[in-house]
């Protein structure tokens, strides 16, 4: 049993000592014990330790006032590599980032369609090119993460992909066999609130990122840590139902949020009113631009359907941090004022409501984020872009 806790506590300490590192880029020893509160000779073995696993490295940074020049500590950046890959319904995205979180190299692959052992070889082929490209480093390709589009349970094994029309895939196991090497997988919206944690709001324990693309997705964290439910299941917000008997979901339901605040929601109905299907982006904004009472009016009323779901999170969850993730929104100023505007209720709290800053790369840099956490074994990863 002794032997047990020990293990435990040099553990828990290894942990504090290198997310402490990670968090601060540079820092002493002697720092370290005024961050960590940890005794200089516990410091002193596990540096020791970290420093012989290549994991940190040590150099005498210049200064200009008297004395020795501390010896300061920081990640070993390069020695292994963490693969981020968001499968998405008509590309494949694979970013690889040093152990700093820093991306170093992005490739996109073009999806023709969605069969699963077309998409499987793929992945195959794309993941064993980055180990070879790794491989002269110290560890190597550290880790993979997949984020899905769809519903993921806890054992990863992918319930439902809408885009792909999967059910059941076990992708995780298909490509362990395939690359031999341990594949993590993730719904894309935990993995974009990850992001937001991780590289944005390094202290928020109550943090809720929601995605607006194709659909509605929403990754939470409570207490620091990413909430799945029971089967893995949480965060399927896009089918609470805002307007009973209303627009028929995919999902059977009838007036789901997203049939009226995802971006594809926004954008067919402008596509309606103006009777124009290569709708892009750009229309959208210059009709915003110029005022075009269509645009003008379809862009009200989605804000206004998307503050009727903020708010029920708000109440649901309390968040200190909400972060909306949205292209569109963000064509639109005023849009946060704006949603603030709808929120009168006197029991609503919050600290602040955002977008985001990632746009589409949240759910890769947050696939990349877990790899190294995963890999560094630590419970706080602080990194900065």
């Amino acid at each position: 049993m002794l032997t047990g806790d020990a293990s435990l506590i040099k553990n828990m300490n290894r942990s504090l000592i290198l997310s402490t590192i990670v968090e601060h880029k540079w820092i002493s020893r002697a720092e370290i014990a005024k961050v960590t509160g940890l005794n200089k000779a516990t410091i002193s073995v596990q540096v020791s330790e970290l420093l012989e696993n290549e994991l940190i490295i040590e150099a005498q940074l210049e200064h200009t006032s008297l004395g020795r020049r501390p010896i300061m500590l920081s990640i070993n950046n390069n020695a292994g590599f963490a693969l981020g890959i968001d499968l998405d319904k008509t590309m494949i995205t694979f970013t690889l980032a040093d152990l700093s979180g820093c991306p170093v190299h992005t490739d996109i692959v073009d999806l023709q369609d969605s069969n699963y052992d077309v998409i499987l070889d793929i992945l195959s082929r794309q993941i064993r090119d980055y180990q070879s490209k790794c491989k002269k480093t110290h560890y190597g390709l550290i880790a993979v993460v997949i984020g899905i589009h769809g519903i993921v349970d806890t054992d990863e094994v992918i319930y439902f992909v809408p885009q792909h029309d999967w059910k059941n895939k076990t992708l995780k196991k298909d490509l362990e066999r395939e690359v031999g090497i341990k594949i993590h997988i993730e719904n894309n919206a935990n993995l974009c609130s990850l992001a937001e944690k991780v590289y944005k709001h390094h202290h928020s324990k109550n943090l809720l990122s929601v995605s607006l693309y194709s659909g509605i997705g929403l990754g939470f964290m409570i207490n620091g840590e990413l909430v799945k439910g029971f089967h893995g299941y949480a965060g399927e917000i896009g089918h609470m139902i805002i307007v009973p008997n209303g627009l028929p979901c995919s999902c059977g339901n009838l007036g789901c949020w997203e049939q009226y605040a995802s971006e594809n929601s926004l954008i067919r109905r402008i596509s309606h009113d103006l009777q124009k299907l290569d709708l892009c982006f750009e229309d959208i904004q210059n009709g915003l631009n110029d005022k075009e009472p269509a645009i003008c009016k379809e862009m009200e009323q989605f804000i206004m359907y998307l503050s009727i779901g903020l708010n029920n999170l708000i109440n649901l969850y309390n968040p200190e941090i909400l972060v909306v993730n949205s292209a569109l929104l963000r064509l639109n100023p005023n849009a946060i004022e704006e949603l603030k505007a709808h929120f009168t209720s006197r029991i609503s709290h919050y600290s602040q409501l955002l977008l985001s800053e990632f746009g589409k790369k949240a759910c890769i840099m947050g696939a990349c984020a877990m790899g190294i956490q995963k890999f560094l074994d630590v419970s706080e990863l602080s990194l900065t872009l």
